[in-house]
């Protein structure tokens, strides 16, 4: 999806991947008896959760940000959606007088 985004705004602007694969998942080999431990890390993950801010453009116009965000929401395997700061300086500003 990185690769997408950049290519999309022709290197233009700045990208900022706001998601760190920080978890790690273990495996043991194959054919391998119970016990003697856990396995070693095979691969890292990135836990997900709804509403989390998975990229950010900048330095590039609104349209061009739109089109490099929509090729990129094609390559994720979760459902998105493209926010801009306006929608969520509104959104905050809303949520607390909803929330009481």
């Amino acid at each position: 999806a990185r690769i997408a985004i950049s290519r999309e705004t022709k290197r233009g602007g700045q990208m900022w991947i706001k998601i760190f694969p920080d978890k790690s998942l273990t495996k043991k080999p194959a054919e391998v008896r119970m016990g003697k431990g856990k396995g070693s890390p095979e691969e890292w993950v990135a836990v997900v959760k709804p509403g989390r801010i998975l990229f950010e453009i900048g330095g590039v116009d609104k349209a061009t940000a739109q089109a490099a965000l929509r090729l990129a929401i094609y390559k994720l395997p979760v459902r998105t959606k493209i926010v801009s700061k306006a929608d969520l300086a509104t959104a905050e500003t809303a949520a607390p007088a909803s929330a009481e």
